[in-house]
């Protein structure tokens, strides 16, 4: 859980919240608290209501209508310069993470997307490879309790073996950084993982039939 009365914001920058997205933001809300997560820029209503239960707050609005005062907000972005340390994290601060399935390799869709729009608020980065939405909350969660950068463990992949029979298996590749928490443990949904092995292939076939993903309200 976060400590003091640190909140953390995702925005949504997806156009539609994916079952991929959405176990994020639920493993998310698990590491850090419902209370203390805020989510921004949802624009379909069905979607905003299932997220409450992920969240204290949603909104329609991206954080940067919101009237926070901007030295309050610390964006990750990656392409930020300087580190997140605990130092700058203070007891009203909203930390900001960019609601974004990765690419890769990536496309500085934070900074476009998120940090662009947020002039006067800090800009952090916890290390240079990108980070799933959950495990950027880990890491910042972290650091909210006082840990250093150097101090947390980093996968900087994960490969997750697919078994679909006795006769034929493959291997997913996820090319980000994960944490790796005190006890040697990669930090990542067992909801995702399950996923990945048993639920992705129908969805991303509905992908190729309708040109788009399907959001977790019409499951």
């Amino acid at each position: 859980m976060a400590v003091k009365n640190v909140k953390f914001v995702i925005e949504h920058l997806e156009p539609v919240l994916s079952r991929w997205a959405w176990i994020e933001y639920r493993h998310a809300s698990e590491i850090v608290g419902r209370e203390n997560l805020i989510i921004t820029n949802v624009k379909d209503a069905r979607e905003a209501e299932k997220l409450r239960e992920l969240a204290c707050e949603v909104y329609s609005q991206s954080i940067s209508e919101l009237l926070i005062p901007r030295e309050k907000l610390i964006v990750l972005d990656p392409k930020s310069d300087i580190p997140l340390q605990p130092e700058d994290i203070t007891e009203d601060s909203y930390i900001v993470i960019g609601g974004i399935l990765g690419d890769h390799p990536p496309k500085g869709r934070t900074r476009k997307l998120l940090t662009s729009k947020l002039p006067g608020a800090k800009t952090r980065n916890i290390g240079k490879r990108q980070f799933s939405i959950d495990g950027a909350a880990y890491v910042a969660n972290m650091v909210s309790q006082g840990a250093n950068l150097s101090s947390i463990k980093v996968r900087k992949k994960l490969e997750i073996l697919v078994k679909r029979d006795d006769f034929y298996e493959h291997v997913v590749e996820l090319p980000y950084a994960y944490p790796v928490d005190d006890e040697g443990r990669v930090v990542v949904s067992k909801e995702l993982i399950r996923y990945l092995k048993k639920g992705i292939e129908k969805d991303e076939k509905e992908i190729l039939k309708t040109g788009h993903a399907k959001s977790i309200v019409d499951y």
